[in-house]
């Protein structure tokens, strides 16, 4: 069960109506995420950066290393929105996201990802210098940052129990996250 209620258009406010239609207007949809952030327009805005740097990490990624690497980010932050919404972007492309086979580059990014989550004071020597590898210092930052932002969406799901999209349904795997 959510802590949070999703804000309702009908009784919204002018500011939280154009964000509203905004998000409609470019995605066809509003997210449950979307419509429980918009209890405050500030934060959903921050939170809307997530877009600015998947934009400039798709300069030096390509889309499906960009999805590989939000999906373990967030199955390994075990956030049941993100990474069953990643996990419907590979399903939707033809991959079986339980048998995934990865270039060099792309596990790189998955280990990468998944060491952020699970310990990010210490990420491992081999990963820095993979990533010196592929990427230059400007690059290594947006993927960083882009991390960053992709954990603090993990956890503002689970903290609040954001309840999962409904079109999202099928594609859902066991999580561990409780919503007792």
């Amino acid at each position: 069960m959510s802590y949070i209620s999703m804000v309702e258009y009908e009784t919204s406010s002018e500011t939280v109506k154009n964000e509203y239609d905004g998000e409609i207007e470019k995605n066809g949809r509003i997210t449950n995420m979307k419509r429980t952030l918009l209890h405050s327009v500030p934060a959903f805005k921050a939170y809307m950066e997530w877009y600015t740097l998947r934009d400039e990490i798709k300069s030096f990624l390509n889309e499906r290393e960009v999805i590989l690497f939000s999906h373990a980010i967030s199955t390994q932050n075990d956030c049941l929105i993100c990474s069953t919404f990643f996990r419907k972007i590979l399903i939707d492309n033809g991959e079986n996201p339980d048998q995934l086979e990865f270039s060099e580059k792309e596990k790189l990014l998955v280990d990468f990802g998944r060491q952020i989550v699970e310990n990010p004071n210490n990420i491992s020597k081999d990963i820095y210098e993979g990533l010196n590898k592929f990427f230059n210092q400007k690059e290594i930052v947006l993927l960083t940052a882009f991390a960053g932002i992709m954990i603090a969406t993990n956890t503002f799901n689970n903290v609040l129990r954001v309840p999962l999209d409904e079109y999202l349904g099928d594609y859902q795997m066991n999580h561990k996250r409780s919503d007792k």
